[in-house]
Formats: structure tokens, C-alpha cells, sequence
């Protein structure tokens, strides 16, 4: 398990806040299980930890000040800056290490598809994967290995490679990955023969028009 420090954070508030991030520090909240603390922790600690340990990353935090002595808890959501890198929130959720929980694991595609080769396009179409699992036993990633998916074929649920303990809420059925030559969309072409239609036609209504009106002169006279 992974340590990170923090220290409660008071008083709470906009400029607060804005103070703790001059001083590169982020405002947190710790939820989930007896009580709601609000900490400040060191932004590039906890992204050096996500970084080596993926986002799920079990995490035991030492909260200076804290009335518990460490919390067992898992990045649960983050407030990025809208304009600049950085981090504006994050929310830890504490849990219980002995219960098992629901969370994401990002699908990673590993190597070239033989399809890929062949002018096949891969789309990526489930890029997390929803399962249940006890804190410790929940792997970084999942990954799948292209280099044996051939020309229209496709990865399900079904047939990833998983640990046994890992509970998979995906459907079995839906399609993780597939590879296929995308179709090109042909545009209509008018015939030859309905271009010449339509030039007759126009040159033949100016003719009749000019015919009429000379009928209608020789009968007035």
C-alpha cells in the first residue's frame, strides 16, 4: 500500500483554496465511511503515485491533525483547471480494506493488429472496464493483445484475460475492440445519357416558343 501525508485544512473557502495552491498544496476531502475530513495534500505526490501505480492505486493517508491516525482510501474524482494544467480538487474515498468495491480499469491495447496492417482501422470502443474486487486485488490496467486480431474480427468482454478474484459488471456480449476496413461513401454520378436528355430539352423549349409566336402573327394578319 501506498502512503501519502496530508494535513486538515481549515478554514474552508475560496480564497483558502487559492491559498493552499500558491503554497503547492491542493484542497481534499476525505468521504465514505464515518466522517467527512477536509485535508490538503501535495498535488505532485499524489500524481507521482498515479503515475507508478495507476489511478486506482490503494492509497493509506496520514493526515496531520487527524483524529484517525491513517485513512485506507482510493482517489474516487478530481477537478482539473478548465485553462492550465493542474489539479483545482480531488476527493478521496475511504474504505474498508476487508469489502470489496466498484471501480474503473483503464483497457490498454497492446502491439499492431495484423488487421491494422491491412488498412483495417482499430476502434477502441470500451476504454474501461466496470468491475468489483477487494482494494488490493484491483489490477492497474487490463490489457489486450492485438497482435493476433485479424481483419473483422473483434474482442468481447468475454475474452479478456482477468484474474478469477475480479468481478466484471460489462455485459459479456459488448465489443471492447474491433478491426475493420472502413467504407467509402461513393458519390452519385449522373449518367451520360440524362445530361444529354436535359440539353435537348432545354434547347428544344426556346424553338417552340419562338414557333407559337410566329403562328399567332400569320393568323392576325
Amino acid at each position: 500500500m501506498s502512503v501519502l501525508t496530508g494535513r486538515i485544512r481549515e478554514p474552508n473557502g475560496k480564497s483558502a483554496a487559492r491559498k493552499l495552491r500558491s503554497d503547492e498544496c491542493i484542497p481534499a476531502v476525505v468521504y465514505g465511511l464515518n466522517d467527512n475530513v477536509s485535508v490538503s495534500v501535495n498535488p505532485k505526490e499524489v500524481k507521482k503515485l498515479i503515475d507508478s501505480k495507476g489511478q486506482n492505486v490503494l492509497i493509506e493517508l496520514k493526515v496531520e491533525g487527524d483524529s484517525t491516525e491513517n485513512r485506507n482510501v482510493v482517489l474516487k474524482e478530481f477537478q482539473t483547471h478548465p485553462l492550465k494544467p493542474g489539479w483545482l480538487h480531488i476527493d478521496f474515498l475511504e474504505i474498508d480494506v476487508s469489502k470489496k468495491i466498484k471501480v474503473k480499469v483503464p483497457i490498454e491495447l497492446i502491439g499492431i493488429s495484423p488487421g491494422e496492417k491491412q488498412g483495417g482501422h482499430v476502434n477502441h470502443i470500451i476504454r474501461a472496464l466496470e468491475i468489483e474486487s477487494l482494494p488490493k486485488d484491483i489490477p492497474e490496467k487490463v490489457e489486450v493483445q492485438m497482435g493476433e486480431v485479424q481483419l473483422n474480427e473483434m474482442i468481447r468482454v468475454s475474452e479478456l484475460d482477468l484474474d478469477g478474484s475480479l468481478t466484471v459488471l460489462n455485459d459479456p456480449n459488448d465489443v471492447v475492440v474491433n478491426v475493420h476496413l472502413e467504407k467509402v461513401k461513393e458519390e452519385p454520378v449522373e449518367s451520360e445519357e440524362g445530361a444529354e436528355g436535359e440539353a435537348a430539352v432545354a434547347d428544344e423549349t426556346p424553338a417552340d416558343s419562338k414557333g407559337d409566336d410566329g403562328k399567332k402573327e400569320d393568323g392576325n394578319n
